[in-house]
């Protein structure tokens, strides 16, 4: 298995190179075989000397999800709306969701990937014709309900908001609560 969180405060956690390496790197090692794909293209270029480009990091990549006689292999990318969206001919998030595209194109029996992220148009136009399975808690129930809970506890437990007025108190739970749009 290997997971990998878009974060939107570290651009480290937002582009193809870092998500490639990342993946590459867990998968390693876990694998004496995936190690050895992962070795020999540290020694192509030079003992680390020099850096693989992104279409040899996907190669990589694609060599070890696809050995014969592994377990299945996990990969998990969590929270892909937060990659960025709006700069440039190709964005950070159009390369990550080229790069499952291309993982899913492969149709590798062992191969199973999960990506999580808030329903946005574009995530979905490019996911759902891959998707096996879609499950959406946007808007459940429980989602809301744990929401609630969280902004109840946060206003009720945080010394400053504890001496709020009790109607200031519910407006700020209901607002936030409301607003909070399944996050």
């Amino acid at each position: 298995m290997a997971y990998f969180y878009c974060d939107f405060r570290d651009t480290g956690k937002q582009n193809r190179r870092d998500l490639l390496t990342s993946l590459i790197i867990q998968l390693s090692a876990r694998s004496d075989p995936y190690c050895n794909i992962l070795s020999s293209l540290y020694l192509k270029h030079d003992s680390g000397a020099n850096k693989p480009s992104e279409d040899e990091l996907m190669k990589c990549l694609e060599e070890m999800v696809a050995l014969p006689d592994e377990p299945p292999v996990y990969i998990i990318i969590d929270a892909l709306d937060e990659c960025p969206d709006s700069s440039g001919l190709s964005t950070p998030r159009e390369q990550v969701l080229t790069i499952l595209k291309d993982l899913a194109r492969l149709s590798l029996p062992n191969l199973r990937l999960c990506v999580t992220s808030r329903p946005e148009i574009g995530i979905s136009t490019d996911l759902q014709p891959l998707a096996s399975h879609s499950v959406s808690l946007h808007d459940q129930s429980g989602q809301k309900k744990d929401i609630v809970d969280y902004v109840t506890s946060f206003v009720h437990s945080d010394p400053t908001m504890r001496r709020w007025r009790d109607e200031d108190k519910r407006l700020v739970i209901e607002t936030l609560s409301e607003r909070a749009d399944g996050m």
